[in-house]
């Protein structure tokens, strides 16, 4: 099955603006759910200018504690890898990231681009599509696929809320 999660913004802010509050949101006081974010890789590619980026974010195991007691969802956290690549000359950044937690049991893809928006050139839009499908947890897999995709639109949704 799989649950799909569709966001197209327009920030009101100049890209490097929202580009840098992108990098630098995690972790923070306002979010528990992300508890550490390291970059383990990055460079600079020197004939194109494209900066690469690979990070793992650790975030809080946020399943209800009533479906804990499934032996596969007893952790107390997640790790997600997101690699970028941000090309400042265009003024654009691809991103996509995957949970590296669960990877027998569940998929969970995101891609995301920031771009210069062509409404106004002081303005950056954003899309991102997320999918989750879980396999392999029976009658929970429709279950954790819908907490799953309540979750994720509650995160895309509080982006750049705080």
């Amino acid at each position: 099955m799989g649950v799909t999660v569709d966001v197209h913004q327009v920030y009101k802010y100049p890209f490097e603006q929202v580009v840098a509050s992108f990098l630098q949101k995690y972790p923070n006081p306002m979010d528990k759910n992300v508890i550490s974010v390291k970059t383990v890789e990055e460079k600079r590619d020197v004939s194109t200018g494209i900066i690469y980026r690979k990070r793992i974010a650790i975030c809080r195991n946020v399943v209800p504690e009533i479906l804990r007691k499934v032996t596969i969802l007893k952790i107390p956290s997640i790790q997600l890898e997101e690699e970028s690549w941000l090309n400042p000359q265009e003024r654009n950044m691809a991103i996509q990231s995957h949970c590296l937690t669960w990877t027998q049991y569940a998929s969970m893809k995101e891609e995301s681009v920031f771009r210069e928006s062509m409404e106004n050139p002081n303005w950056t839009e954003f899309i991102q599509r997320g999918r989750i499908s879980i396999t392999g947890a029976g009658f929970l897999n429709c279950i954790l696929e819908t907490f799953a995709s309540a979750f994720l639109r509650q995160g895309a949704q509080k982006m750049f809320s705080k």
